[in-house]
């Protein structure tokens, strides 16, 4: 019986401390999205750092509401991504690269 809880207690280990590093990774997750503003349009490209899960969902309430406290409409987030993405998304966001 000992040896069966040995491996358990040892996936639980491993189980633990993957949840315990996940935080860290949530910080470096980013997302592309395109947005726009009525009355005149206007419509731009940008980058953003979440502060949320690193998903395509959770990503768009985030977004959508942080555009929204600076007067922006989300119009679609288009990736999610970690740091390795930020340096070919750089020029395309120009002033809207990090921006909100």
């Amino acid at each position: 019986m000992r040896q069966i809880l040995r491996p358990t207690a040892f996936v639980v280990a491993v189980l633990l401390g993957l949840c315990a590093a996940a935080p860290s990774q949530a910080a470096e997750c980013y997302a592309d999205y395109k947005a726009k503003q009525d009355k005149p349009l206007r419509l731009h490209y940008g980058v953003i750092q979440l502060s949320q899960a690193c998903a395509k969902g959770p990503a768009r309430a985030e977004v959508a509401a942080r555009l929204q406290q600076n007067g922006w409409t989300l119009l679609n987030v288009i990736s999610v991504f970690g740091p390795d993405g930020l340096a070919q998304r750089r020029a395309d966001a120009g002033p809207y690269y990090l921006r909100f």
